[in-house]
């Protein structure tokens, strides 16, 4: 079976340094449709964005999706809370581990597969100073490995 190809939209990279990343899912999104035009122009991003449980039902907030520039009117808001699609069964198993102490839902990419908007939800438990220190540390070692191998 081929692979459909992606295209991203936007990634979340601050979120594997603030981060300790458990356990993936990809969810779909309800948007409006200037919002889905002003992604595909790439005018999203996902910094602060988070998601929470609500009834029941997943949400995202804080992610920016700019105004569509095209649109006369009826133009959507930026902030504004969207609703992700998942199974039930799966947001309950969710709802569980939140419920944890220190778990957080943390969208990492927002991307176009088969023309439709989906994202990479990860259920993240949060680094303290000293573990981003730690990784900071080892990027700086495989960097400067990286270094020494290519000048060899």
């Amino acid at each position: 079976m081929e692979k459909t190809p992606i295209k991203i939209i936007s990634d979340n990279r601050k979120a594997k340094f603030n981060y300790f990343i458990e356990d993936e899912y990809e969810v779909g999104m309800v948007l409006l449709g200037t919002e889905v035009k002003s992604l595909r122009i790439g005018r999203g991003h996902l910094k602060d964005a988070y998601a929470r449980v609500v009834k029941g039902e997943l949400f995202l907030y804080q992610m920016h999706i700019g105004a569509y520039p095209f649109a006369r009117y009826n133009n959507h808001e930026p902030l504004r809370p969207r609703k992700l699609l998942m199974h039930k069964y799966e947001i309950k198993r969710l709802m569980g581990k939140v419920n944890e102490k220190g778990f957080s839902l943390v969208p990492l990419k927002v991307y176009f597969k088969d023309g439709k908007v989906k994202m990479t939800l990860a259920l993240a438990r949060g680094k303290r100073k000293p573990d981003k220190r730690e990784a900071i540390r080892q990027r700086d070692e495989k960097r400067d490995f990286e270094r020494i191998k290519k000048s060899h």
